[in-house]
């Protein structure tokens, strides 16, 4: 076999995935750009065949293997996008497989990963847990591991993304990678650096499962204590000591995201470019945000959008929370006739779109000194937000914003 990860083997991966996979084309994005001062561009792999950039490592690894390999079957662990391109790249072959996803893998993942042809079995909380239970699978039945991130064949399949990068923009100054194990990551950098080393390839990981950060500080792979983040298909407690030397040598920088962040983004990536992205792949929107000017022409890779409907209505819900689209204030009132639309016609004069009202009686011993008045108001933003609650206060009412619950 040839040796990966050199700049035939990512061409010869490039012409193979071809097969399979769809052309995601840069996407420019203006809202982004005006944001950051920089030209950024989206790779879509949200819109890639599966719904995600893993297809290409899948597909490639299970094409190097020999005809007596396939004959046994394949089996991986996977929250869910890798778990897919291998079911899909595995039927493609004529091949038996299984998958091992964790428990808390979202249902539209498991339920697209059956569709495509593999046996799912749901083992432990995190991806190291599901991991562990399908090597003594792959071990006890003489199938073949189709690692997710750890090999450098699956990690020299996913490195075709940067090479159509720069097909569709040879003057690329930058490119946001998400890291998760690392395979991606790998990939993107070591064929960037081979064939232009004056592009910055920065990995973006979320703050609550940084262990490429950890590893990187330590200067060796280390297992961190947890991954506590909404990004599930980035919650990897140990970045794979086979890429990791890769990753030493051709990433730049790296920046973590906290989850806040991934919630906003969400909606930026619906509102501005109508596309729905995981939250592993809204890393990489999140970091361009905080991207200096000189950064200049920048792609983004979107290296998914496999989510399923009660996350993202809960990411919504959130995200609109969070921007002050959605708040809700308190207001003492006196128990007499008339409070309640004195505080409806203050919010509307203000524009606010009351969506819920809560009338307590019994907050104060004293119904006639106090009755509280919770109201959930729709705005249009932070001022707004600001503004609705000063006019309230204007007018002698004690007011004050509390926990939104919907």
């Amino acid at each position: 076999m040839a040796e990966m990860l050199t700049l035939e083997a990512f061409e010869e991966a490039s012409q193979k995935v071809r097969e399979v996979t769809r052309e995601t084309k840069l996407v420019e994005s203006l809202f982004l750009s005006e944001l950051s001062g920089n030209r950024v561009f989206l790779k879509p792999e949200n819109m890639q065949r599966t719904g995600a950039y893993k297809l290409r490592g899948a597909y490639y690894k299970i094409s190097q293997l020999s005809p007596e390999e396939l004959s046994r079957g394949v089996i991986t662990a996977s929250a869910g996008n890798h778990a897919q391109g291998v079911a899909f790249a595995a039927t493609h072959a004529g091949a038996r497989s299984v998958v091992v996803m964790p428990t808390t893998t979202p249902l539209i993942k498991v339920e697209r990963t059956k569709n495509y042809g593999a046996e799912v079995v749901l083992e432990g909380d995190v991806f190291d847990d599901a991991q562990a239970a399908a090597l003594e699978m792959a071990e006890r039945e003489g199938m073949t591991y189709i690692p997710p991130f750890n090999d450098t064949t699956v990690a020299t399949g996913q490195g075709t993304i940067a090479m159509e990068i720069v097909q569709d923009l040879p003057l690329v100054d930058t490119i946001l990678v998400p890291v998760g194990g690392g395979g991606l990551a790998c990939g993107v950098s070591t064929f960037i650096k081979q064939y232009n080393p004056k592009v910055k390839v920065i990995g973006v990981e979320p703050t609550g499962a940084a262990s490429l950060t950890a590893a990187l500080d330590a200067g060796h792979v280390v297992k961190i204590p947890s991954a506590n983040t909404i990004a599930d298909g980035t919650a990897v407690l140990e970045v794979g000591d086979k890429v990791f030397p890769y990753l030493q040598e051709n990433l730049d920088d790296v920046m973590l995201v906290d989850d806040d962040e991934l919630v906003v983004s969400f909606l930026d990536m619906v509102e501005n470019h109508k596309m729905v992205v995981e939250n592993s792949g809204l890393l990489t929107v999140a970091a361009a945000k905080r991207l200096p000017p000189e950064h200049k022409r920048v792609v983004a890779i979107l290296s998914g959008g496999n989510m399923d409907v009660i996350t993202m209505a809960t990411v919504v819900q959130h995200g609109l929370i969070q921007r002050g689209r959605i708040f809700t204030v308190s207001v003492m009132l006196p128990d007499r006739p008339g409070m309640l639309v004195r505080v409806a016609s203050i919010i509307a004069e203000r524009n606010g779109n009351v969506i819920k009202l809560d009338h307590n009686q019994f907050v104060s011993i004293n119904r006639n000194a106090a009755v509280e008045l919770r109201v959930t108001i729709e705005a249009f933003g932070e001022d707004h937000k600001r503004e609705i609650i000063e006019a309230l206060r204007a007018a002698g009412l004690k007011a004050k914003v509390v926990q939104t619950q919907l």
